[in-house]
Protein backbone atom coordinates (compact mmCIF):
# COMPACT_ATOMS: atom_id res chain seq x y z
CA UNK A 1 0.00 0.00 0.00
CA UNK A 2 0.92 3.65 -0.95
CA UNK A 3 1.05 6.67 1.43
CA UNK A 4 -1.30 9.26 0.64
CA UNK A 5 1.20 12.37 -0.85
CA UNK A 6 1.19 15.15 1.59
CA UNK A 7 -0.99 18.56 0.31
CA UNK A 8 -0.37 21.41 2.10
CA UNK A 9 -3.14 23.91 0.28
CA UNK A 10 -5.87 21.10 -0.82
CA UNK A 11 -8.01 23.96 -2.27
CA UNK A 12 -5.24 25.63 -4.11
CA UNK A 13 -4.49 24.35 -7.60
CA UNK A 14 -0.81 23.80 -8.43
CA UNK A 15 0.82 26.24 -10.12
CA UNK A 16 1.94 23.55 -13.13
CA UNK A 17 -2.12 23.07 -13.65
CA UNK A 18 -3.25 26.26 -14.13
CA UNK A 19 -3.28 26.48 -17.72
CA UNK A 20 -4.93 23.36 -17.62
CA UNK A 21 -7.47 24.26 -14.67
CA UNK A 22 -8.32 27.96 -16.33
CA UNK A 23 -8.40 26.53 -20.04
CA UNK A 24 -11.38 27.34 -21.91
CA UNK A 25 -14.45 25.02 -21.36
CA UNK A 26 -12.44 23.83 -18.32
CA UNK A 27 -14.77 23.93 -14.95
CA UNK A 28 -13.19 24.21 -11.65
CA UNK A 29 -14.30 23.14 -8.82
CA UNK A 30 -15.09 25.66 -6.32
CA UNK A 31 -14.42 25.06 -2.43
CA UNK A 32 -17.13 24.29 0.09
CA UNK A 33 -19.44 27.24 1.05
CA UNK A 34 -17.72 29.63 -1.34
CA UNK A 35 -20.36 32.10 -2.50
CA UNK A 36 -20.58 32.67 -6.43
CA UNK A 37 -22.64 35.18 -7.20
CA UNK A 38 -20.58 38.87 -7.96
CA UNK A 39 -21.42 40.72 -4.81
CA UNK A 40 -21.52 44.57 -5.58
CA UNK A 41 -18.58 46.54 -4.23
CA UNK A 42 -19.29 48.37 -1.26
CA UNK A 43 -17.72 51.69 -0.23
CA UNK A 44 -15.19 52.24 2.33
CA UNK A 45 -16.07 53.76 5.22
CA UNK A 46 -14.89 57.27 5.54
CA UNK A 47 -11.92 57.58 7.95
CA UNK A 48 -13.11 61.28 9.17
CA UNK A 49 -16.11 62.18 11.10
CA UNK A 50 -19.47 61.58 9.43
CA UNK A 51 -20.83 64.97 9.96
CA UNK A 52 -17.97 66.50 8.50
CA UNK A 53 -18.01 64.13 5.52
CA UNK A 54 -21.29 64.45 5.12
CA UNK A 55 -20.80 68.57 4.70
CA UNK A 56 -18.16 67.80 2.37
CA UNK A 57 -19.87 65.39 -0.01
CA UNK A 58 -22.88 67.77 -0.01
CA UNK A 59 -20.37 70.82 -1.37
CA UNK A 60 -20.69 72.61 2.06
CA UNK A 61 -17.33 73.05 3.10
CA UNK A 62 -15.39 75.44 1.35
CA UNK A 63 -12.25 74.47 -0.49
CA UNK A 64 -9.11 76.42 1.05
CA UNK A 65 -7.34 75.96 -1.97
CA UNK A 66 -7.13 74.44 -5.43
CA UNK A 67 -5.05 72.75 -8.23
CA UNK A 68 -6.46 72.47 -11.90
CA UNK A 69 -4.42 69.62 -13.59
CA UNK A 70 -6.35 69.91 -16.64
CA UNK A 71 -4.66 69.83 -19.58
CA UNK A 72 -1.47 68.48 -18.38
CA UNK A 73 0.63 65.35 -18.92
CA UNK A 74 1.09 62.47 -16.38
CA UNK A 75 4.94 63.65 -15.88
CA UNK A 76 3.77 67.53 -14.99
CA UNK A 77 0.81 66.26 -13.22
CA UNK A 78 2.33 64.32 -10.67
CA UNK A 79 4.92 66.42 -9.22
CA UNK A 80 2.23 69.19 -9.16
CA UNK A 81 0.02 67.16 -7.05
CA UNK A 82 2.68 66.57 -4.98
CA UNK A 83 4.35 69.72 -4.55
CA UNK A 84 0.42 70.95 -4.40
CA UNK A 85 -0.62 68.72 -1.36
CA UNK A 86 2.21 68.87 0.80
CA UNK A 87 2.47 72.93 1.04
CA UNK A 88 -1.35 72.84 1.97
CA UNK A 89 -0.44 70.36 4.42
CA UNK A 90 2.09 72.22 5.80
CA UNK A 91 0.03 75.80 5.91
CA UNK A 92 -2.65 73.62 8.04
CA UNK A 93 -5.18 73.61 5.47
CA UNK A 94 -7.81 70.75 5.64
CA UNK A 95 -9.94 70.63 2.71
CA UNK A 96 -8.27 71.57 -1.13
CA UNK A 97 -9.49 70.55 -4.23
CA UNK A 98 -7.99 68.72 -7.02
CA UNK A 99 -9.28 69.12 -10.28
CA UNK A 100 -8.71 66.66 -13.17
CA UNK A 101 -10.98 66.90 -15.65
CA UNK A 102 -13.23 64.17 -17.46
CA UNK A 103 -10.91 63.28 -19.87
CA UNK A 104 -10.99 63.19 -23.56
CA UNK A 105 -14.33 62.27 -25.42
CA UNK A 106 -14.57 59.06 -27.36
CA UNK A 107 -13.90 59.78 -31.14
CA UNK A 108 -16.78 57.18 -32.38
CA UNK A 109 -15.09 56.76 -35.94
CA UNK A 110 -11.75 55.74 -33.60
CA UNK A 111 -11.00 52.08 -34.52
CA UNK A 112 -9.06 51.87 -31.15
CA UNK A 113 -11.16 51.86 -28.36
CA UNK A 114 -8.83 54.40 -25.41
CA UNK A 115 -9.70 55.17 -21.90
CA UNK A 116 -10.70 58.20 -21.14
CA UNK A 117 -9.20 60.34 -17.98
CA UNK A 118 -5.71 58.93 -17.08
CA UNK A 119 -5.06 62.11 -14.72
CA UNK A 120 -9.13 61.24 -13.23
CA UNK A 121 -7.89 57.84 -12.58
CA UNK A 122 -4.13 58.31 -10.92
CA UNK A 123 -4.81 61.04 -8.87
CA UNK A 124 -6.36 59.25 -6.17
CA UNK A 125 -3.84 56.28 -6.53
CA UNK A 126 -1.20 58.87 -6.10
CA UNK A 127 -2.91 60.50 -3.45
CA UNK A 128 -2.58 57.12 -1.39
CA UNK A 129 0.98 56.38 -2.06
CA UNK A 130 4.15 57.96 -0.43
CA UNK A 131 4.96 60.98 0.84
CA UNK A 132 1.48 61.89 0.08
CA UNK A 133 -0.78 59.54 2.18
CA UNK A 134 0.79 59.95 4.97
CA UNK A 135 -1.05 63.95 4.82
CA UNK A 136 -4.10 62.79 3.02
CA UNK A 137 -6.99 61.76 5.30
CA UNK A 138 -10.26 61.09 2.94
CA UNK A 139 -10.29 61.46 -0.87
CA UNK A 140 -13.83 61.80 -2.56
CA UNK A 141 -14.98 63.06 -6.09
CA UNK A 142 -16.25 66.55 -5.62
CA UNK A 143 -19.96 68.12 -5.35
CA UNK A 144 -21.50 69.10 -9.07
CA UNK A 145 -21.14 72.86 -7.36
CA UNK A 146 -17.07 72.14 -7.48
CA UNK A 147 -16.62 70.12 -10.35
CA UNK A 148 -18.37 67.33 -9.81
CA UNK A 149 -16.88 63.77 -11.33
CA UNK A 150 -13.90 65.81 -12.63
CA UNK A 151 -12.75 66.55 -9.53
CA UNK A 152 -11.63 65.40 -5.79
CA UNK A 153 -11.88 67.00 -2.52
CA UNK A 154 -9.00 65.80 -0.38
CA UNK A 155 -9.49 66.01 3.08
CA UNK A 156 -5.57 66.75 4.67
CA UNK A 157 -4.88 66.07 8.08
CA UNK A 158 -4.08 67.99 10.88
CA UNK A 159 -0.73 69.07 10.72
CA UNK A 160 1.87 67.45 13.47
CA UNK A 161 3.38 69.85 15.44
CA UNK A 162 7.14 69.78 17.15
Amino acid sequence: QQPEPIIAHPQRPDPMDLPRAFGVGVKTPLPHGQITTPQPVQRAKPVMDKKTFGKMRRGKMVPEAKIDLHGMTVDRAHPALTRFIMTSYTRGFRLVLVITGKGHRDDPHDPIPRQRGVLKRQVPMWLKMAPLHSAVLEVTEAHIRHGGGGAYYVYLRKPTRA
